[in-house]
Order: structure tokens, then sequence, then C-alpha cells
């Protein structure tokens, strides 16, 4: 122990508690903002390697390489930016693997749909051809980000657990005391009715609590996987995968993401002259969606029926706008990319729009959600307090 009057003892002390703040405060406090940060930017760096592995492509088919030399040689700079899944796609490309091939043994690299995309590119010759439609594609992981800052992922980590852990410690630890009170004090009083609704033995309500818990968290995982949850569920079962590729379609924003994914590369496979059962094959798997697979195949059937190309599509396109343009597109013979570019672009924004509505509607929701049960547990125990203090003024 220091002596009080001792100079040193006074610098040991600063320096103890100046180690201790950072120890204890300033770290954990700096490692969670990174963490929040890392989470909610995950999109965005998905993209972003996308972009520049999409960029190096665009820029070695210009200069007369192949996609696979393309690849190669961004690789041989050894750049570290480019990331280490880069260089091993570039590893087993000069082992002899095509593009496509070498993206399957590398996953993680880009997102599902643009493999499809790609894969696409090389089915009909030409990969500088789809990378506008994977360039598109990339934008929404700027929606993605913007929808998760809305306080999503801090409300389903932070806020939403005590909508469940509060009630469940004030049944186990503050209840009892109120009850032992009122039974040791006034023989045969009994909390007052809001009260024991509140905190009653009925779990009904602490089910439903839990279970709204557990599917914010889903989500919020389905967030931080991105395109690998489809791989993770893909390893369970095709039925997992089948059954996520359902709820994806069911989202609205999701919705139009897939019907301009899929219209997009349709025009292009057109433009090549790809024939049309072959090119809506083609275009339903560059969604990498098994729902718009299968619509893609129903339509496929009414074509080999003798069916027209904008009226076999009707099994894709629910509301028929989709229809109506592509039948346009023959008519005006300007080429179809140049025709639907317009409708591709409203789609973006209107999934963009209703993305962000939707991450402000949920928040709101969580929002008040919480303040009504945190109202709901403070007014129960005050009615309990307050009928304590007047059966107390009144004995």
């Amino acid at each position: 122990m220091f002596d009080s009057g001792d100079p040193f003892d006074s610098i040991a002390r600063f320096v103890i508690g100046s180690a201790l703040y950072v120890l204890l405060g300033l770290v954990p406090t700096v490692a969670a903002l990174y963490a929040i940060y890392f989470i909610v930017t995950l999109p965005m760096r998905r993209t972003e390697r996308g972009r520049i592995f999409l960029d190096l492509l665009e820029l070695g088919l210009k200069e007369g390489r192949t996609p696979e030399g393309a690849v190669t040689d961004a690789a041989a700079s050894r750049d570290t930016s480019l990331g280490a899944r880069f260089h091993l796609l570039a590893a087993r490309l000069e082992h002899g693997s095509s593009l496509s091939q070498g993206l399957e043994k590398v996953p993680r690299l880009l997102p599902p749909q643009v493999c499809a995309m790609l894969r696409t590119g090389e089915r009909i010759g030409d990969v500088g051809k789809v990378l506008p439609a994977c360039s598109l594609l990339l934008r929404d992981g700027v929606s993605q980000v913007r929808g998760a800052l809305n306080y999503l992922l801090l409300l389903a980590f932070i806020v939403t657990p005590f909508a469940v852990v509060l009630p469940v410690l004030i049944r186990v630890k503050v209840l009892p005391s109120f009850r032992a009170v009122c039974e040791g004090v006034f023989e045969g009083a009994e909390l007052p009715p809001f009260t024991r609704f509140v905190f009653g033995t009925d779990t009904l309500a602490l089910c439903l609590q839990i279970a709204v818990l557990a599917l914010i968290w889903f989500l919020t995982l389905a967030y931080i996987a991105g395109p690998r949850l489809q791989g993770w569920l893909g390893m369970l079962s095709p039925a997992a995968t089948a059954a996520w590729d359902s709820v994806l379609w069911r989202l609205p924003w999701r919705r139009k993401r897939l019907q301009r994914d899929f219209s997009t590369m349709l025009a292009l496979l057109l433009e090549a002259e790809v024939p049309e059962a072959e090119a809506i094959r083609l275009a339903g798997e560059a969604t990498a969606n098994t729902v718009v697979q299968r619509r893609a195949n129903r339509a496929i059937g009414l074509l080999s029926q003798g069916v027209a190309l904008p009226e076999a599509l009707r099994a894709v396109d629910d509301c028929g706008e989709f229809r109506w343009r592509l039948a346009n597109a023959l008519r005006s013979g300007f080429g179809f990319v140049r025709a639907l570019a317009g409708w591709h672009e409203a789609l973006d924004a209107k999934a963009f729009q209703l993305e962000q509505t939707a991450a402000q509607v949920t928040t709101t929701f969580l929002v008040l959600l919480n303040g009504a049960i945190v109202g709901c547990i403070v007014l129960g125990i005050f009615m309990a307090l307050i009928k304590l203090v007047n059966m107390a003024t009144l004995w």
C-alpha cells in the first residue's frame, strides 16, 4: 500500500485507474461498436467484393482475354486487397477449371445469383453480355444496409430480449415477495387483478414473446449470413431451401428483384438469339430461386403446347405487366434489353422503396411492443405497491 502523501502513490493510482478504464470500459465499448459496424456493413462488403471482381473481369474481356485469363492475370499481381477467395479461385482456374466450375468451388466469393448469371453467360458463349445484369443485382446491398440502419439489429440483440427476460425475473423474484407481504401482513389480501394478469401463471403471453424474439433473431441471422444461408439450408435438405425460397418470393421487395433478374436475363438471352425455351430455363436458373425455376418450367411447358412467348410467361408473371412489356418489345424491334431497361429500373426502385418501408414499420412495431410490455410491467408493480400502501394506511 502506497503512502497517501507520496507523489508516486497518486501516479500509481492514476496509472492503475487508467488501465482499468481502458481494459474494462473503453476496450469492450470499442469492440461492441466495431462488432455492430461489422455486422451492419456485411452486405456492402459483399457488394464491394463482387464489384471488384466484375470490374476486373470486364477489363480483361475488353483486352481480349478469356474470363479465366482475366482472373488469373489479376491474381498474378499478388494484390492482397482482392481477398483470399479471389486468389483461391485463380488457383483453381490455373489448374484447368472453367469460371463456373471455379466459382462452384469458391461459393462465398460471389452471391449465388451472380454465379448463376455468369454460368449462363458461359453457356451462351459471351460472359460480357451478362455483366450489366450482375452489376444491377449487386446494387441491392445498399438497400439492405439502409434497412439495417433502422436499428433492427440493435432491437434484436439488446432491446427485445428484455421483453422476455424482465417479466420472467419479476415473476420469479419480485412477485413472490409481494405475495409474501400480502399473506403475512394482511391476511387474505390479493394482488390487484391487473398485476395478476400481467405476472400471472399463464405462459401464453410469454410463449408469444419468445416466438416473436426467435423470429427476429432468425431474420437477423439471415441478414448476417446473407447468401450463405441458402447453402446452409441446402445442406439440411432440399425442402428447407425450397421453403426459404418460397418465403423470399412472398416478400414484396424480393419478388420485385427476382422479377427484375429474370426479366433482365431473359432479355439478354433472347437478344443473343437463344431459343425461347432454353432462354426461359436459363433465366430461371439465373435467379437461384426454386420458386422462379418452377414457374419457368411451367412456362416452358406452355411453349411446348404452342402458346406464344408473352402468353406462356403468365406462369411467371402474376400481374401481367411483364407480358405486356415483352409483347411491346417484340413489336418495337429495338431490342429486348433496350425496350425493358426502363421497367427494370422501375422494379429496382420499387423494391428499394418497399424494403425501406418494411424496415421502418418493423422498427416502429418493435419499439411500440417493447414500450407496451414495459408499461404493463411498471403499471402492474405500482398498482400492487399502491394497494399495499392503502391497506397499511387503513390498518
